[in-house]
């Protein structure tokens, strides 16, 4: 199954009528992302993965924000170092640019940063650099089983 099917089977689990969005246009990045989907960038929910120890942590955020690495260290219980693009591919199963928040190839713990908040509706990437999902924070805290924490 490829990422854009499995998102989109993972979704369906939820009764929410979530759709992925398939792009002619590339959205590999926030600003990418925005453009393409005719939105602000922190409407774009990043997926970024971190590893924190021994273990991973990803943080979900508004793409026009950064996180704050000593935010990060207290609510994750450690120094956190952006995973490697071998690393996201390894745990996440999705390449770097498309890394979708859930249906995750390896269990890690989800932090949803308050950022997200501001917005109605924010987009997700959905397992490849061409693809997106629109969601709600609620809805994104609800399929991820995520702690929704200030990180930014």
């Amino acid at each position: 199954m490829d990422a854009h099917a499995r998102v989109q089977a993972y979704v369906d689990q939820f009764g929410l009528g979530l759709r992925v969005i398939s792009l002619d246009k590339d959205t590999a990045t926030a600003e990418l992302a925005a453009r393409a989907l005719g939105v602000e960038v922190g409407q774009i929910a990043k997926s970024l993965l971190f590893r924190v120890g021994e273990d991973y942590v990803m943080v979900i955020a508004a793409g026009d924000v950064k996180i704050k690495a000593g935010k990060l260290k207290a609510v994750a219980g450690g120094k956190a170092k952006m995973a490697t693009p071998a690393e996201v591919l390894a745990v996440t199963g999705y390449p770097v640019g498309g890394v979708c928040p859930f249906a995750l190839a390896n269990p890690v713990r989800i932090l949803l940063d308050s950022s997200l908040g501001k917005y109605e509706v924010v987009y997700a990437a959905a397992g490849t650099p061409h693809s997106a999902l629109a969601i709600t924070l609620d809805q994104l805290a609800t399929i991820t089983g995520g702690e929704i924490v200030d990180l930014s």
